[in-house]
Order: structure tokens, then C-alpha cells, then sequence
């Protein structure tokens, strides 16, 4: 979801409370606050040498331990400004993905991304998921789709495998 599909879903559903599932049936807690927005610009070069370039829009949420226990959550109109005083300071870029940053007790540090999103009659949830890592040079390296043991005399990365 990119950054101009997340606010226009914030600034329909501004009467809801906004809540994010982190992983499948868990929720950020409702103590949550937005405690940063970054403009990232990432520059790649990958394992192929191949180069890549990407704008990406990082929310940060973290729950504060002064507020354990609240059951309200943060409604879509109160983010939804807290974003637009960020964008009047530092233009974000709307056509870039959106992710989110976080973590809890129980869960590691990660920037997940909006999987799907669900409304009720009450709450706008975001679905966030983590995004595996991936080799983009699969083809110059000789990866193949399906899991197979590697050795040293077979890894994509070998010395002398134009790979690396």
C-alpha cells in the first residue's frame, strides 16, 4: 500500500479507532503512539551487482509503558493529523510503499508492511506483515525457485561464480 492510499483510508474512516495487527490475531496495544515518520530513500546494490533505487515511508508505533492498560485506541482523525502536520514539515512522498516499525516484549524489532486492511462499524484495521528476505539476482547466481542444499562448491556466491 503506498503512502497516499493509506491517508486517503485514514481521512474516509476519520470516526473509527485505528488499530494494526502486527501478526495473525495480535494487536498493537492500544497504549500505542506514532513517534516517528521517516522519509527513506533506499539506493541497493545486490549480490548480481544489479542496482535498485526506492522511496519508502516509515511509521514508527511504540507502546508507552505509562499507558499499559488503556482500551481506547487512537482514532483514523487524530493520526490522520499527526501525519499532515509531518507532511507540512517534511513532504512525504505519496507514491512511496508505507510500512510500519515495531516492536514489543514478544515481538522483534521489524518494518512490516500492509498486508490488507478490514473496517467494522467501530475500528479501521491495518494487517502488517513481515516481508521476507529475498536474493533479486536469483537468475545471474543460479538460484532456483525450489529450497535445495547448497555446497561450497555450488553456492551462488563462490569466488569464481561471477556472483558477489
Amino acid at each position: 500500500m503506498n503512502t497516499s492510499e493509506f491517508l486517503s483510508l485514514l481521512k474516509q474512516h476519520q470516526d473509527k479507532s485505528l488499530l494494526f495487527e502486527y501478526t495473525e490475531g495480535k494487536l498493537v496495544g492500544a497504549n500505542y503512539h506514532i513517534t516517528e515518520v521517516k522519509n527513506i530513500t533506499v539506493e541497493s546494490v545486490d549480490c548480481g551487482a544489479g542496482t535498485d533505487f526506492w522511496k519508502e515511508t516509515i511509521v514508527q508505533l511504540w507502546e508507552s509503558p505509562k499507558e499499559i492498560g488503556k482500551t481506547e485506541f487512537m482514532s483514523a482523525y487524530k493520526a490522520l493529523g499527526i501525519l499532515n502536520k509531518v507532511d507540512r514539515m517534511k513532504p512525504m512522498n505519496k507514491d512511496a510503499e508505507v510500512k510500519f516499525e515495531y516492536s514489543n516484549a514478544n515481538f522483534h524489532t521489524a518494518q512490516l508492511f500492509v498486508n490488507d486492511y478490514a473496517l467494522d462499524s467501530d475500528t479501521l484495521t491495518f494487517k502488517l506483515s513481515v516481508q521476507k528476505t529475498d536474493c533479486k539476482a536469483k537468475e545471474t547466481c543460479g538460484v532456483t525457485e525450489k529450497s535445495e542444499k547448497v555446497t561450497t562448491e555450488t553456492a551462488c556466491c563462490a569466488p569464481e561464480s561471477g556472483c558477489c
